[in-house]
C-alpha cells in the first residue's frame, strides 16, 4: 500500500487587513481552494500586521480551508504575529511551517 502524496497550493496575504476586507478575502481564497483541490494550503503571511483583525482573518481562512478538506499552514509569520496567535490560544489552529535551522 502506498501513501497518496499531498497536493499543496500556496497563496500570500500581506499588510494590514481591515474588517471590511474579510468577505472578499474569504471569497478569493475559497475560489482558490476549490479550484486547487489541495490537501495543504500554505499561506505566506510575510508583512501581515500583527493585530486581532489579522488573526481573525487567518482563523476564518483555516475554517474555510477545512470546508474544502484542506489544512492551512502559515509561512513567514513575524515573531509578533506568532506571539499574538499563541496569546490568543490559536497556535494549534494556525500552525506555522518550521523555519529552516540557523546556519552553523
Amino acid at each position: 500500500m502506498t501513501a497518496t502524496p499531498s497536493r499543496t497550493t500556496t497563496f500570500a496575504i500581506g499588510g494590514s487587513i481591515d474588517p471590511e476586507d474579510l468577505p472578499t478575502l474569504c471569497k478569493r481564497v475559497g475560489a482558490l481552494l476549490r479550484e486547487a483541490g489541495a490537501d495543504v494550503a500554505v499561506c505566506d503571511v510575510a508583512g501581515v500586521a500583527a493585530d486581532a483583525v489579522a488573526v481573525d482573518a487567518l482563523a476564518r481562512l483555516q475554517v474555510l480551508a477545512g470546508r474544502y478538506r484542506c489544512r492551512m499552514r502559515l509561512e513567514h509569520a513575524s515573531a509578533e504575529l506568532r506571539d499574538l496567535i499563541a496569546f490568543m490560544g490559536l497556535d494549534d489552529v494556525l500552525p506555522g511551517i518550521p523555519a529552516d535551522p540557523p546556519p552553523r
